[in-house]
């Protein structure tokens, strides 16, 4: 069979190249030095894609100062039969990895995966999505003058070129996007049986809570939402609330967007577009039905669509059936809380939810009783600012996870190790045959007790206990072969 590209990264992979940290290390200075060296050529590929950019600087510096941290051996808690042996789990890499990404955040959604594959020593394919057209050009003209191209490739193109690169093996694929495309990605690992990370998305419901402050709720919310024209995965997909504050929430709203984007956003530098007409026009078609409270105008002509509040939508309105990925915020009332909550849970797990309330009954009843991705409390988005937390859906919206050291823990396989000696062979006679009520019940005592490290009076308690049953059965071997 002939040779793919990606067996001959498999080759070099398997070489061991990327196994010491100093090359990783290498790797990620040189992907700091794209960022910084090319920010201009970035942001202008970005402002003809999208209109925005987002740093990973930090990303890059943190696995660089933590990766030996990372990647070292962890030590964890023996039993009995173990006390004398080593014992750890080894971090390792995986090999080859596919990072696909979405058109949203070209950079990010590419960047901070690979980020991961370079920090845990694996050689990786990163495909850009086709729609972020001039970000992919770049991305492909850029990396290999910076990272090591026989380590690290960039592929190109649409929807043919990701269904062949998805033919071939690799030992992780970690993707960005719809679950529509996601499904299709993991029926594709399956025939490898390639772990999938898969970040998806759907609709993020944000609760505001009577018992709140409505006006800074309502900023917060007007941030997350309207950033980058609504184009992000964890963006408030839409908001609950009772009949009484709709009035009211509208209001904040609306001051706030003459706050951020003055009287025409259509003119603000600081509001993005959509990426096309095609998804343009599904984002459009989502407000029939709808009662418009603020917003509302388009021009296909610069694919801008204003920021819009629609109010008194209904759950069977087509808007609410699927991931609005727009600037189009829905407003759902409903009566009081446990009526909130079941209509969260009536639908696919959240990919991300949002709490509003100064009621500590309240935020515990929605951390309780629902599930999502990841949950923010009275603010939006900022859960994904966290690198020590981990970022990741989960049923429909997603599986695994992902940031700082979570992103290097999934892409890496965690081996266990054991190192054992040939001393005090005695010890073991309680695992061979004959299987003697005896021999179970020293198996049993010795596999059934575990050692707390944390204590070294434990620790060595049981060594001694291991030493003294030792010499005791050595005494017994000795006294056996004495003639009497």
């Amino acid at each position: 069979m002939e040779k793919t590209f990606v067996d001959g990264l498999r080759d070099v992979f398997q070489s061991g190249r990327s196994r010491p940290l100093k090359y990783r290390k290498q790797q990620l200075r040189a992907l700091l030095q794209l960022m910084t060296e090319r920010q201009a050529e970035i942001e202008e590929a970005l402002k003809q894609d999208l209109n925005r950019l987002t740093p990973i600087e930090n990303d890059i510096k943190l696995a660089e100062c933590e990766m030996a941290a990372w990647a070292a051996p962890q030590t964890v808690r023996k039993n009995f039969n173990s006390a004398l042996d080593d014992v750890y789990i080894k971090p390792e890499p995986l090999g080859v990895v596919l990072i696909i990404g979405t058109w949203n955040y070209p950079w990010a959604m590419i960047f901070q995966p690979l980020i991961g594959a370079i920090a845990a020593g694996n050689a990786a394919v990163v495909k850009p999505s086709e729609l972020s057209e001039h970000s992919a050009k770049l991305m492909k003209e850029l990396l290999p003058l910076y990272l090591d191209k026989e380590m690290y490739k960039v592929v190109t193109g649409g929807v043919p070129e990701t269904q062949e690169l998805l033919k071939q093996r690799f030992d992780h694929i970690f993707y960005t996007g719809s679950s529509t495309v996601g499904k299709a990605v993991m029926e594709a690992a399956a025939r490898h049986l390639t772990p999938v990370t898969l970040e998806l998305g759907g609709k993020s419901p944000c609760f505001i809570d009577k018992n709140c402050d409505i006006a800074v709720a309502c900023r917060r919310i007007t941030w997350g939402k309207f950033a980058n024209c609504g184009q992000t995965c964890i963006a408030p997909d839409y908001i609950l609330c009772e009949p009484s504050i709709q009035d009211r929430i509208v209001e904040e709203i609306q001051k706030t967007l003459l706050e951020f984007y003055q009287m025409d956003p259509k003119s603000s530098p600081d509001y993005c577009r959509i990426i096309n007409t095609r998804h343009f026009d599904r984002v459009l078609s989502l407000m029939n039905e709808c009662t418009v409270a603020l917003g509302g105008e388009s021009d296909r002509s610069q694919c801008y669509i204003a920021p819009t509040v629609l109010r008194d939508v209904l759950p069977h309105f087509k808007i609410m059936q699927e991931e609005i990925f727009g600037p189009l915020l829905p407003v759902v009332t409903v009566n009081g809380l446990s009526e909130a909550i079941q209509f969260i849970n009536a639908r696919d797990k959240p990919l991300a939810l949002y709490v509003f309330s100064s009621d500590k009954t309240v935020i515990k009843r929605m951390l309780t009783e629902t599930s999502s991705g990841g949950v923010t409390v009275n603010d939006v988005l900022m859960h994904y600012t966290v690198d020590s937390l981990p970022f990741g859906g989960v049923g429909n919206s997603g599986m695994g996870r992902y940031h700082g050291k979570h992103t290097f823990d999934q892409l890496s396989h965690h081996r266990s190790c054991l190192i054992k000696s040939f001393a005090l062979e005695s010890l073991n006679d309680a695992r061979y045959p004959p299987l003697t009520a005896a021999r179970l019940s020293k198996a049993k005592f010795f596999l059934g007790h575990r050692l707390c490290l944390c204590d070294g009076v434990c620790v060595w308690a049981a060594v001694a206990t291991l030493i003294a049953l030792g010499l005791l059965a050595a005494l017994v071997v000795v006294l056996k072969q004495t003639p009497a």
